[in-house]
């Protein structure tokens, strides 16, 4: 699979087109990306949020397998590349206005999503008390160490 592999999308003409009927036909945002959500196909579980632009939605329909826009590093992302911790693509669901999409997938190796380490990126939670917000950790454990399996790459958390 090449970055020349595109599929072709539909011209956007009309409401009912987008809405109803079988064409794909989508709607980037202004820097060319549509929002992803990622869940777990047996768990139902979000995995990540991501973003796509033309080409990686080419390339995860063809291919099989998820493909990112990386903002930070500004390039393709084909997820588990460097981890070996790819997304088999299940399902992929677009929303009714075509404007965002839901990728229902299995992941090869441990089964984790997070450079971070663990299963999902949403591993913490917003906690509340006595007037306090902090953060509480939802998973226990992470599933590898990150700088075992990113070692030598640089972390794509940019502050």
């Amino acid at each position: 699979m090449s970055s020349k592999d595109t599929i072709k999308y539909a011209e956007r003409k009309s409401i009912f087109q987008v809405e109803e009927q079988l064409e794909l036909a989508p709607k980037f945002n202004e820097d060319g990306l549509l929002p992803v959500v990622t869940t777990c196909s047996k768990t139902s579980e979000v995995l990540m949020v991501g973003y796509m632009n033309e080409e990686a939605l080419s390339l995860s329909i063809l291919s099989g397998e998820a493909h990112y826009w990386s903002r930070s590093r500004r390039s393709i992302w084909h997820k588990g590349a460097t981890s070996g911790l790819t997304q088999r693509i299940i399902q992929i669901r677009i929303d009714d206005d075509q404007d965002s999409l839901w990728l229902s997938v299995d992941v090869q190796g441990s089964g984790a999503s997070c450079h971070v380490g663990y299963r999902s990126c949403f591993y913490r939670s917003i906690d509340l008390k006595n007037g306090e917000v902090s953060l509480k950790f939802e998973e226990k454990e992470k599933v590898f160490d990150p700088e075992i399996v990113y070692k030598g790459k640089e972390n794509p958390t940019k502050l």
